[in-house]
């Protein structure tokens, strides 16, 4: 028997399941309802639906701390600092989101810890690392005393300038250990080794506030699965569940990192190497920018209310799923999302005990989808979303008809604003690309974001349910590490010292990962001196002289000019300063194959039903498995498969390619 690899994506409503023969490249999917209670119960049940399989590894993408973070399931937890800045949280950073020409100047984000569960302790480094006071042993003694009196077992520790030197940081985890051992502990110096007290605390106190319970999670799969597995991180790679544990806030968009590197590849291959990302879920909506292949990787991301430093795939997230939620807000307007029904009780037809019209309930009633879902596995109760519809339109005003359409079309133009954030506001035409759409949802309102955006095409990949469990199978091991040195005159043998240091970290965890031969890949941020936020560069690999230096201040000036429209070249009065230096270690996997759809001979499997789109029309509905390459569906149609549908308004046009993409265009 060949053995195969799995990739297990735990969604808000579906768990998704890919399996790749590592002999044969065969491919083999499923996917069942998400255990939200306990998400181990749908991963097993998943995998078991695939039958006996020798398998050698296994990839899961994890909601587990993304959830605790976005539902603000925060508490039993402390954090120590330096003594004279207990106050860090409440200072915070200065927030505009509206414009200065509202009331709300001053926003800042809710304090992760109250200020009664802050200690302080003595004890002072500079900004490069000297130490100006000792560290106090006495009052961390009384600190880790006091937080172990009080129960307070999640704890994370950020002294000033620890970046720079961790060892003060190192003795109170020491104290900690000795005094209070029950405690889970993250130390700023270990979570973000970069400058910024405010983002670096709010960060290492995230890591410390999932902890436990992805710790819990994670040991009780592991027991249950009875062999190792991965984890999928935010930056694009995997790494061991035995190590993700130590550093769980590098898992908080998992899923939806896996979702956007398995559409990059499969767009890529399929010609398309620039494109917008969209995963349509039950609960959320998630979008991503491709840039040649590789999606936007940012590290001024958020979780939620929390701002997380931690590099991360550029991820905007909108509460436009399939059970998104409609109400009728108290100035009597239709509202949906970002309330979800989520997979318990779910929308209306699931005939779960659901109570209010979901999105997948305007669905059902207008025809756009069928009466089951998953090939027939979940009858959806169709009358059921059709009496709650016409409860909403009594409500409203309106014709049954007309409510429904207005649910699809305010989440329409939900996911159409999670778009524009991504693009309009970097600077980038959103009709420069493609829309790759996929997850259960996701295709089903493609020829409307096509007009809402002028979109020149969407691209719906074959089971593109299960895109974002496949992702997981194309993600190499990755680590990333970052050491902050600002200076405006770097000196070459000080940029060799840290990135060799950064090489060796990195080294020794993919060592530990069984990868002898790592790849490196060094960055570096940069800005002008003055300025208050950085352009990240790549930086070349290689000897650090000086012609590497003036290279990567090439590229900076490059950079900037792109996202900013100038540039300070030759000016003197401007001088570059350096930042960060960063070093990611990359463990290669080998990736599944794409391969191109074989003939399909005879005619499309077709039956008929009605559907509205502006009004009801006799609509083809076509089994996607019959569609060969080259197959052209004109609208209205539906082509429906296991795991998602693709309505085709009047007037757009689809065509299957050579890999069974279907892309979809108007006209």
């Amino acid at each position: 028997m060949s053995s195969v690899r799995i990739g297990v994506d735990t969604g808000g409503t579906f768990t998704d399941v890919v399996a790749v023969n590592e002999e044969t490249g065969e491919i083999v999917t499923t996917k069942t309802p998400s255990t939200p209670a306990n998400p181990a119960d749908g991963f097993l049940t998943g995998i078991g639906r695939l039958g006996p399989l020798d398998v050698s590894s296994v990839v899961h993408g994890t909601t587990v701390a993304t959830n605790q973070l976005l539902e603000d399931r925060i508490g039993n937890l402390g954090f120590i600092t330096t003594e004279g800045f207990e106050f860090i949280l409440e200072i915070a950073r200065q927030s505009v989101p509206d414009g200065y020409g509202n009331s709300y100047f001053w926003v800042k984000p809710p304090r992760i810890v109250p200020v009664h569960l802050v200690r302080t302790v003595g004890g002072r480094l500079d900004h490069l690392g000297e130490e100006v006071r000792p560290f106090s042993e006495e009052q961390a003694v009384e600190t880790a005393r006091w937080f172990r009196a009080r129960g307070i077992t999640a704890i994370g520790v950020c002294f000033l300038h620890a970046y720079a030197n961790p060892e003060h940081e190192r003795r109170m985890r020491d104290v900690l250990a000795r005094e209070h051992p029950e405690a889970v502990v993250s130390l700023s110096s270990d979570v973000l080794r970069e400058y910024r007290e405010y983002e670096r605390s709010v960060t290492t106190l995230v890591d410390a506030a999932v902890k436990p319970a992805m710790r819990g999670y994670i040991a009780n799969l592991s027991s249950r699965l009875g062999m190792p597995f991965s984890v999928m991180k935010s930056n694009g790679g995997v790494l061991s569940a035995r190590e993700v544990v130590n550093q769980p806030i590098t898992t908080v968009l998992s899923g939806p990192a896996a979702g956007a590197l398995g559409a990059a590849l499969i767009a890529s291959t399929a010609g398309h190497p620039s494109v917008i990302t969209l995963d349509g879920g039950g609960t959320s909506t998630d979008v991503a920018v491709v840039i040649d292949g590789e999606p936007s990787v940012t590290t001024e991301g958020s979780v939620g209310r929390y701002p997380c430093k931690i590099p991360m795939i550029d991820i905007v997230t909108v509460g436009a799923g399939g059970g998104s939620i409609a109400w009728i807000s108290p100035e009597g307007t239709l509202k949906v999302g970002p309330r979800s029904a989520g997979a318990d009780p779910g929308p209306l037809c699931y005939g779960r005990g659901g109570t209010e019209v979901t999105v997948t309930d305007a669905h059902v009633f207008l025809g756009r989808i069928p009466p089951h879902l998953l090939g027939g596995e979940i009858p959806l109760d169709a009358d059921a979303a059709r009496a709650g519809i016409q409860a909403l339109a009594g409500k409203l005003g309106l014709t049954p008809e007309r409510t429904a359409t207005g649910i699809l079309e305010i989440s329409a133009f939900n996911q159409s604003n999670a778009i524009r954030q991504l693009t309009v506001k970097r600077g980038l035409d959103v009709r420069d690309f493609p829309l790759v759409t996929f997850g259960g949802s996701g295709p089903l309102l493609a020829c409307r974001l096509i007009d809402i955006l002028g979109l020149p095409a969407v691209v719906v990949p074959p089971d593109p349910g299960n895109v974002s469990a496949f992702g997981l199978l194309t993600v190499d091991v990755k680590n990333d590490y970052v050491r902050t040195h600002v200076t405006r005159d770097l000196r070459p043998d000080t940029a060799a010292a840290i990135l060799g240091e950064l090489e060796g970290d990195a080294a020794a965890a993919l060592t530990h990962e069984g990868f002898d031969d790592p790849v490196y890949a060094r960055s570096a941020d940069l800005r002008y001196y003055g300025q208050a936020y950085e352009v990240r560069v790549p930086a070349p690999a290689g000897a650090v002289d000086e012609a590497w230096r003036e290279e990567v201040v090439s590229r900076f000036h490059d950079a900037h000019e792109k996202l900013y429209g100038y540039a300070y070249r030759d000016d003197p009065r401007h001088t570059v300063e350096w930042v960060n230096l960063r070093v990611s270690g990359i463990g290669p996997i080998s990736r599944p194959a794409i391969r191109r759809l074989a003939p399909r001979e005879g005619e499309p499997v077709t039956t008929s039903r009605t559907v509205h789109f502006d009004e009801p029309h006799d609509t083809t509905v076509i089994q996607r498995v019959t569609l060969g390459p080259g197959a052209v569906v004109e609208g209205p149609a539906v082509i429906e498969e296991y795991g998602s549908t693709i309505p085709i308004h009047p007037g757009f046009t689809a065509k299957v390619d050579e890999y069974g993409n279907v892309e979809v265009r108007h006209g």
